[in-house]
């Protein structure tokens, strides 16, 4: 009986681990191709996985809650076929070379590994994706073996200590479509290897921006992380000064125990609860502090009267063609900025640090923060400058929706060109937000209270209580300047206190 490993697929985006949150599946399950057998949560979203086999699963190889590397097996699922076929031994050091049962029978590479092509007689072809498993049009070949040298050096030095594979113990099992050992040959000086040109080094987006920002070649770093992967740690070290020799330079990394930042608080189990920094919280810290500290920021604010936006929700709820859809002030706020960006399109920009260039974007994508049990997701809205009211309604419903589930993909967070974030659901009246990473802008929308408010003028001023809130918008200094910023947060607000004037512009 032949039993097959699903390993877990490469999610793509520099992406190098998952963690498992639910088994759809148990031991014994009767599964066929395509059924999901898990859910996964990356740093980007949750995503469920189909099985590439048919068959019984045989055994789970994560539990929930368990972080797992790119390439690491996952579960086995035995496909009831050749119940004469011995079991390969698990201490065999040279296992025998795949055999493929079937056209769905593959194994996902491990990190950095390159795929074998059929064409070389070395396995199947077939890379496999995060969501659906169809064939590349491309071909994938592994990299020709270097001659005169026996396979065991080859391996530990072709990337010159960066690839993920030299520092897998001696003792780790190779992959299951690996060629049988070669004999060695008789021992013989050979010359030293060129360094590799094409060398795979997995590191994830931030920490290669980082790496770009402080001049730091990534093929010159050995990663400390899982699996080889370089990590803000490695970066930092390489782009810090050596410091002057002293009888303690060479102490083991372990005996520094405090951070740059100062000393850590003693853990007390009974007194406090810690929750690992990973997934969605991981990606957003990250995002957050590069942006706080690549773009500078400068955030205005203005308290308008926002009555008439308030009428005009009234009265869109009681049309026909809005009936099922849920309308709120939000949707003219979207709508608002979309006039104020096409006013002052230096908002919908961003700064070209590899180019040296201001790109200025003749579209605007949208983004709408949303708070989730996940943490803080910003979706956007594809082409929102061309949508209709209804259409845009429609979008922010689905996409809010789809992020409190869980259930937003990558793409649908990838691309923003400028974002809104709502702080007024909790009751705040104001905030300055930090700008998402690549945009040039921020809108903040506080909370939408009556309050006491000046009307009229001359002898007709009075007070009167009025629906009022407060704007900021926070921007990227280097490309939008103070009248920019001040043009677009004046445009918002008048198009919220009288709606018609967004016909003017």
């Amino acid at each position: 009986m032949a039993t097959n490993e699903f390993r877990l697929p490469d999610p793509g985006e520099g992406l190098v681990e998952a963690e498992i949150i639910t088994w759809r599946v148990a031991v014994g399950d009767e599964i066929k191709i395509n059924d999901i057998v898990v859910e996964i949560e990356t740093s980007k979203s949750l995503v469920e996985l189909p099985s590439p086999y048919a068959g019984t699963v045989t055994a789970l190889l994560a539990d929930e809650g368990q972080m797992v590397d790119v390439g690491a097996p996952i579960i086995a699922i035995s496909d009831g076929v050749g119940d004469d076929v011995p079991a390969e031994p698990a201490d065999s050091a040279e296992p025998p070379e795949h055999q493929p049962t079937g056209k769905h029978d593959f194994v996902p590479p491990m990190p950095g590994e390159k795929m074998p092509s059929l064409a070389d007689g070395e396995g199947p072809s077939r890379v496999a994706n995060l969501v659906g498993y169809g064939p590349r049009t491309t071909e994938a070949r592994r990299r020709p073996r270097r001659s005169g040298a026996p396979a065991t050096h080859a391996a530990a030095s072709s990337s010159n200590g960066d690839d993920p594979a030299a520092h897998v113990p001696a003792q780790a099992p190779v992959s299951s479509y690996a060629l049988p050992a070669e004999p060695e040959a008789p021992a013989a000086p050979t010359p030293e290897p060129e360094p590799d040109r094409h060398v795979t080094v997995l590191a994830k987006p931030p920490v290669r921006k980082l790496a770009r920002d402080r001049g730091v070649d990534l093929t010159t770093l050995t990663g400390s992380g899982p699996g080889g992967v370089v990590t803000r740690e490695d970066v930092d070290r390489a782009s810090r000064p050596a410091p002057a020799a002293t009888p303690d330079a060479t102490a083991a990394p372990a005996a520094r125990t405090a951070p740059a930042g100062g000393p850590t608080r003693k853990a007390d189990p009974d007194r406090e609860t810690r929750v690992p920094i990973k997934g969605v919280r991981k990606a957003t810290a990250e995002a957050m502090v590069r942006s706080a500290f690549t773009a500078p920021h400068v955030t205005e604010w203005v308290t308008c009267d926002v009555t008439a936006t308030m009428e005009l929700v009234e009265r869109l709820r009681d049309r026909r063609e809005f009936r099922g859809v849920k309308i709120s002030p939000l949707l003219v706020v979207a709508k608002a900025v979309c006039v104020a960006l096409s006013r002052v399109p230096q908002l919908n920009a961003y700064w070209d640090e590899a180019t040296q260039e201001i790109a200025t974007l003749h579209y605007v994508n949208l983004g709408i923060a949303a708070a989730t049990p996940r943490g803080l997701v910003v979706p956007n809205l594809k082409g929102a400058d061309e949508m209709t009211l209804l259409e845009m309604a429609q979008a922010i419903n689905a996409i809010v929706s789809t992020a409190r589930e869980g259930r937003t993909s990558p793409s649908d967070m990838a691309g923003g060109t400028f974002s809104i974030t709502n702080v007024g659901t909790f009751g705040v009246d104001a905030g300055t937000p930090i700008l998402n990473p690549g945009e040039a802008g921020i809108l903040c929308v506080g909370q939408i209270a009556r309050r006491p408010w000046v009307v009229g003028s001359g002898r007709d001023e009075r007070i009167e209580p009025r629906w009022v809130t407060t704007l900021a918008v926070s921007f990227d200094h280097r490309l939008v300047d103070g009248e920019q910023g001040s043009v677009f947060l004046s445009t918002v607000a008048q198009i919220l206190t009288d709606p018609g004037l967004g016909l003017l512009f």
